[in-house]
Order: structure tokens, then sequence, then C-alpha cells
């Protein structure tokens, strides 16, 4: 099944046509985006992963808004005559539901247990997202490894860097959150149709996390945040897939890992800005968006 990331990035595919056809006006959101913070706090070192780190950060942030977090996607990851060190870490996070860590129960581990514990969450995922993807650390692992080999896949300048993207969550996001249901790594109903998993909803707030160092340098070696049209288009891709409003949506934001700051819009201002139309609605989008993916799915793709 082709996935909403793929299929936005793709100007040919059905999907990303409609949306480059349904919001040609990416401008304002792009430049809310980068007014939003001038200076580039948690700077990585040379010696990190980027995307890895990416998707490392995004577990933290789960674990710290969500009391039950779900490892399906990690444990997909664990295919084919993978070492055993993956299942010992999945058995050893979730005690007592076998796909579930419950964050409560690890709260005396350390910041490094948790960065690398992130960390190696993360390389899982990547595995199941890209089964042929070249040069993972994860096939650096001896047949007989165990945990504690896994865990050292990240490198100290990693942990460190995902420590302090960690400490700056906890000014810069939590604090600018509602209280009310959590859901990470949501599905969509559109799911069925296009692979999606979005990384949070906080009460009716749908959140996708950046952590990208930003735009272009400066003269002075400042940025500021950045948000490509693929990426609003993601994010947009996300809100329509809800077609049944299981999750009470009423916002979109990025949070960018790296400056600390969250940028949010009311979900019928965000569509209509990008779309050029005040009078267009969610609900006649998402009834648009439901027919494109029926119609693709009903063709083969």
């Amino acid at each position: 099944m082709p996935s909403l990331t793929a299929a936005v990035q793709r100007a040919d595919s059905p999907v990303g046509q409609w949306m480059r056809q349904t919001f040609p006006h990416l401008g304002a959101v792009q430049q809310a985006v980068r007014e939003a913070a001038d200076a580039l706090v948690v700077v990585p070192p040379d010696a990190v992963a980027l995307g890895t780190q990416g998707g490392a950060i995004d577990w933290w942030i789960r674990f710290l808004v969500d009391q039950r977090v779900s490892l399906e996607l990690p444990i997909r990851g664990l295919w084919g005559g993978f070492p055993r060190a993956g299942r010992d870490l999945i058995e050893a996070l979730c005690p007592r539901r076998p796909t579930v860590l419950e964050p409560a129960l690890h709260a005396d581990r350390s910041d490094e247990w948790w960065a690398r514990t992130c960390y190696a969450l993360a390389l899982l995922v990547e595995r199941f997202r890209n089964p042929m993807i070249d040069g993972s650390r994860l096939f650096t692992l001896a047949p007989g490894s165990g945990v504690e080999e896994l865990l050292a896949l990240a490198n100290d300048d990693e942990v460190a860097d995902l420590i302090a993207m960690r400490d700056l969550a906890k000014k810069g996001l939590l604090p600018y959150l509602d209280s009310g249901p959590v859901h990470s790594g949501p599905t969509f109903d559109g799911s069925e149709h296009l692979a999606a998993d979005a990384d949070l909803v906080v009460a009716g707030l749908l959140i996708d996390v950046k952590s990208s160092r930003g735009g272009k340098a400066r003269k002075d070696g400042s940025r500021s945040p950045s948000l490509a049209g693929t990426e609003v288009y993601q994010l947009l891709g996300y809100a329509l897939m809800d077609f049944s409003d299981r999750y009470a949506l009423h916002s979109a934001g990025i949070y960018a890992a790296r400056f600390g700051c969250l940028v949010q819009w009311p979900l019928t201002e965000l569509v209509q800005q990008a779309s050029g139309r005040s009078g267009i609605g969610l609900l006649d989008l998402r009834l648009e968006f439901n027919d494109l993916l029926e119609r693709g799915s009903a063709a083969g793709g």
C-alpha cells in the first residue's frame, strides 16, 4: 500500500496532483513557521544521523505526553532473522501489555537510557518502513547480540542531542498542550486506502514533529524553522483522512523540535488559507478526499 508521505511527494500521483490543485497557496502557512523562531536552539553535532534522530525524538515526545504508547510499528521492524536484541528490548519495555509501553513503569530510568531506547525504536521503524534500507546500524549487530548492544548503536553525541531536544520540548511544547485525550501514532479512516500515521493528537490538536535544523543559514549563521510544501500537504492529509471525526480535530500544528516552538492553526483557517477559498469547509474537503482515495483503491492504487 502506498503511503501518504510518498503520495504527496509525487506531483504526478493522483493525491499529489489533488493536493497541489486544492491547496495552491502555502506561502502564508510556511511564513508563519519561519517567523515562529529566529534561532536554532539545539544544534545537531556532525556525528548525528538526522533522520534517525527525528524518529527518536518523536518517540520521546510521545512518551512525555501519553501514558500508554503502542509499539506496533517498531515491532513490525523485527521481521526475518533479526537478532534477538530487538525482541528482548520490546519485551522489557512492555511487561504488562505485549505491544504497549507505559512510561510510568520505567520512571526510574536515566535520560541516557531513554535516549538510547528511543533511538533503537527509530531504527526498527526505519526497517519496517523501508525493508531494503541500506546502511542501517541494525545490520552491524551480530546474531547473538543483546539489548545492551542494541542500545549502544546511538553514539554519545546523538544521546546528548536527544536529551537537549527533550529538555526543550518540556519548555516549548508541553506547557502549550491542553488537557484531554492523547493519541500517539494515530492512524485514520483513510489509512485503509493510503498508509498514514501521524505523530500526536492531543485534545483535538494534530501535531507533526519536525526535527530539521531549519532553512538555509543566514550570513550570521542563524536559522529559522522551515516547512516544505509537501510537509504542509502531509499535515493536511492527516486531518482530511479522519473522515469519521474520530479524533475531533479542531487544530493542526507543527512542533519544531530544535527551535522549541509550536505553530498551530484552527483547521478551518488552515484549509481556507492554503486553498485560497474562504467558503470551503473541512467536511466538503474530507468527502472529496475520501472519494479520491476510494477511486484510487478501486483502480488498484
